[in-house]
């Protein structure tokens, strides 16, 4: 396939990598994952034939792999117009999405310690797919970048002053890509324009974020310096007060195992002792489980509480929009969470909530709901594909 772009997505033990023609549709999609162990493995989607992986597979052979299993397959009959690559984080460095040079990985490479888990992996992938690709543009596109407009009053902490100055402690934002795409979306199906639309954007997955977007541009969001702040998440605890780790370090606890237990161990799966599925959850709350229910409850009103918040935000409110895996499939979630907005007059049509939107252009609120409501698949990485698209053809390298 002539004039494709290549998305690369890598987590710490894990890839994704999709294949967008000219027009930005999706010829394919591909996951590795369990990298650097023994069963190292790797898919296609709607593929059930494996992509071998050598046992311990790193990053650099998963990709290889992938990319050799596109061209094989005659998805990809000639090299990429351009590689966009998922970064984490960005710091304060990056406002926007940027061709990729070394003085772009020097800087991405000095956000690790914003980002530990992450940017080393994303420089990872950026290095392996540059081996590969050494001729054409690559673009990153970061998590935290959509957040850079958010005003002072909301990015910083109550810190001393030099803890930002000096380390740069302060609200980054991350789920960026899917609350731009949220914005575009929601101001094609109300009928205006990006640069009129404000909504409250909640990207709901085994990581959650939601974010007040006004007149296009982010002014609030609910994750921080890490995407360990805010909402129940499916692992992630989310907010908790800052006095616990002396509590915890007062009891042995370590500072590291505390960390994984906020990060690995608490949310979802903390609160209801057996999964962090939301499905899951539905079904075990069903049969009675109490633990499970909890977990929905909480889920759910902190949830209702965060979109509260974010309408200091606001002057005016264009729709709350619900994305994300939980937020796209849980007719459930969205109507526990609106149950608890009353006071902002948001109503639910129990049939359109069901169908997710599917019959009314993502609207599932009813008549007299004082604000619409909208359910809108996310695309993070069409958001991506459209960014390396567009940084290449300002950089002269194609005709798109």
């Amino acid at each position: 396939m002539d004039e494709s772009i290549l998305v690369v997505n890598c987590g710490s033990s894990s890839l994704k990598l999709a294949l967008f023609d000219h027009d930005h549709q999706k010829i394919a999609s591909a996951l590795a994952e369990r990298l650097n162990q023994p069963d190292a493995y790797a898919k296609i989607s709607g593929d059930s034939v494996p992509v071998p992986l050598p046992a311990n597979a790193d990053h650099n052979q998963a990709l290889a792999s992938l990319v050799e299993a596109f061209r094989v397959r005659q998805w990809m009959t000639c090299d990429p117009i351009a590689i966009g690559h998922r970064v984490v984080h960005g710091g304060e460095t990056f406002r926007q999405a940027v061709l990729i040079d070394p003085s772009t990985i020097t800087a991405i490479d000095n956000c690790a310690a914003l980002a530990p888990l992450h940017n080393p992996v994303n420089l990872a992938g950026i290095r392996a797919m540059q081996s590969l690709f050494p001729d054409i543009p690559h673009v990153a596109v970061f998590d935290t970048a959509f957040h850079q407009t958010l005003p002072a009053r909301a990015y910083r902490y109550a810190l001393p002053d030099h803890c930002y100055q000096d380390w740069g402690i302060r609200r980054y934002g991350f789920h960026g890509t899917s609350h731009q795409y949220m914005a575009q979306q929601a101001a094609q199906r109300l009928g205006k324009t990006p640069a009129t639309t404000s909504i409250i954007s909640a990207h709901l997955g085994n990581g959650c974020s939601i974010t007040a977007i006004r007149d296009g541009l982010s002014v609030d969001t609910s994750m921080g310096l890490t995407p360990l702040e805010g909402l129940v998440m499916g692992t992630r605890s989310g907010d908790v007060d800052p006095g616990l780790f002396d509590y915890l370090a007062a009891r042995g606890i370590s500072s590291g195992d505390a960390h994984r237990m906020l990060n690995n161990d608490s949310g979802l799966l903390g609160l209801s002792g057996q999964t962090n599925d939301m499905r899951s959850l539905c079904e075990l709350a069903d049969h009675g489980h109490e633990p499970s229910q909890l977990a929905i409850d909480v889920f759910c009103f902190r949830l209702a509480r965060y979109t509260g918040a974010m309408t200091a935000s606001l002057s005016h409110l264009d729709a709350l929009v619900f994305t994300g895996g939980i937020g796209e499939n849980s007719p459930r979630i969205r109507q526990e969470t609106v149950k608890h907005l009353g006071l902002l007059g948001i109503r639910l049509d129990p049939e359109l909530n069901r169908s997710h939107g599917q019959v009314s252009n993502g609207r599932i609120d009813t008549p007299d709901s004082r604000y619409p409501v909208l359910v809108i698949p996310t695309n993070e990485e069409l958001v991506i594909a459209r960014e390396a698209a567009r940084l290449a053809a300002a950089a002269g390298n194609t005709a798109i």
